[in-house]
């Protein structure tokens, strides 16, 4: 399809990928025009406008290849998420005595209940909606990547035994095989992500909730109470924590957390060390995107922000050095094809929201054992 026409002046960039076209749109044809928007109708690619000081740019996209995905590889890391959350599931529900001894799995030790059935079907009640916001976080990055003709993986899950996870899995992620052409790309893909797996979280937390049981008191403790085997772990409150359980049981000072009520709290947990402004968590792309200057000082700034608040739980020392580690001691954010070109500026007010959403899911001691 030939534009050239409707064009200025342009330039190609050709990556591994994709064409990457930045084009300057003749004023006749800016607004646009019917003839413009019939032409890229059948683009075959994406396309966006971009306000600028010379005028109104077209950023045009065009694939070139797009590799094959190991799809088996990505079920299979499903599938054995979705068993080792069941398991755990079981465990927090009463289904399945807990046992810390991971090796008991192998030599026959572990004490499986008889009905094996009924243990398991308890255990889907909190590894079906945790997979699913962790599923729904993760496609909310995939899906907006794909509609900018990103090279970009599916969703890999982390499966992990009940020992160091409790939760039965470290998460999930996607790997973004190739440079983003601008910082509107690069906030649309990162906002995506927190954004969806928040919408799939509160409405899990509020009928976890639901079910959950006041408690008078339990003892010292108070507020958020998980019970594992013979022990009671309490969870910290984040905003959205405070306002829905303040909504539902009032002023109650203790609550027992039913196992859907943990999917949902955790679906809370994931989205705020996801929002947290540090090198490429969704919340370093975020800030980069709308501050490029500023990043490498925030993101430093919450970094020992984190390793302070481990003083409190030990888990931020962990997260902490963990994301050190994955970006290879930098802070500091890769850059993008075109840094200078603008953010528009509905787009800022989504940077803002995103911030909004880090306050209210922030909550400085996850844990209290």
């Amino acid at each position: 399809m030939d534009l050239t026409r409707f064009l200025l002046a342009w330039r190609t960039m050709t990556l591994r990928d994709r064409e990457v076209i930045d084009a300057l749109v003749h004023p006749d044809h800016s607004q646009p025009s019917p003839a413009l928007m019939r032409a890229l109708a059948l683009w075959p690619g994406s396309s966006y406008w971009s306000d600028e000081p010379d005028g109104r740019h077209l950023v045009l996209t065009r694939p070139l290849t797009r590799r094959r995905e190991a799809w088996a590889l990505h079920l299979t890391l499903f599938l054995a998420t979705l068993v080792t959350t069941t398991l755990a599931g079981a465990i927090f529900s009463g289904a399945i005595p807990y046992d810390p001894n991971p090796f008991d799995l192998f030599t026959g030790a572990y004490p499986f209940p008889p009905h094996v059935a009924r243990a398991w079907a308890a255990g889907l009640e909190f590894s079906v909606p945790l997979v699913a916001i962790l599923l729904g976080h993760e496609l909310g990055h995939y899906v907006t990547a794909r509609s900018y003709d990103l090279d970009v993986s599916p969703p890999y899950f982390i499966p992990v035994p009940l020992v160091p996870s409790f939760i039965g899995t470290m998460g999930a992620f996607i790997r973004l095989r190739t440079v983003l052409s601008d910082r509107r790309q690069l906030l649309d893909v990162g906002v995506a992500g927190p954004i969806v797996g928040f919408v799939v979280a509160v409405p899990v937390l509020a009928f976890g909730l639901a079910l959950s049981h006041p408690l008078p008191g339990h003892g010292e403790q108070a507020g958020l109470l998980l019970a594992i085997g013979s022990d009671t772990a309490g969870l910290g409150d984040s905003l959205v924590t405070l306002a829905l359980r303040h909504l539902i049981f009032g002023s109650v000072p203790a609550i027992r957390v039913h196992v859907l009520a943990f999917a949902g709290w955790i679906g809370m947990f994931v989205t705020m060390l996801n929002l947290l402004p540090i090198a490429q968590l969704d919340g370093g792309h975020i800030l980069y995107a709308a501050l490029p200057r500023w990043h490498q000082r925030v993101a430093l700034a919450f970094w020992v922000l984190v390793i302070v608040l481990g003083r409190f739980w030990p888990g931020w020392y962990v997260w902490g050095f963990l994301v050190l580690a994955l970006s290879r001691g930098r802070l500091a954010h890769p850059p993008v094809l075109d840094v200078h070109r603008p953010l528009p500026p509905g787009r800022r007010g989504l940077a803002w929201a995103a911030l909004l959403l880090f306050v209210a899911t922030f909550t400085p001691v996850p844990f209290r054992i």
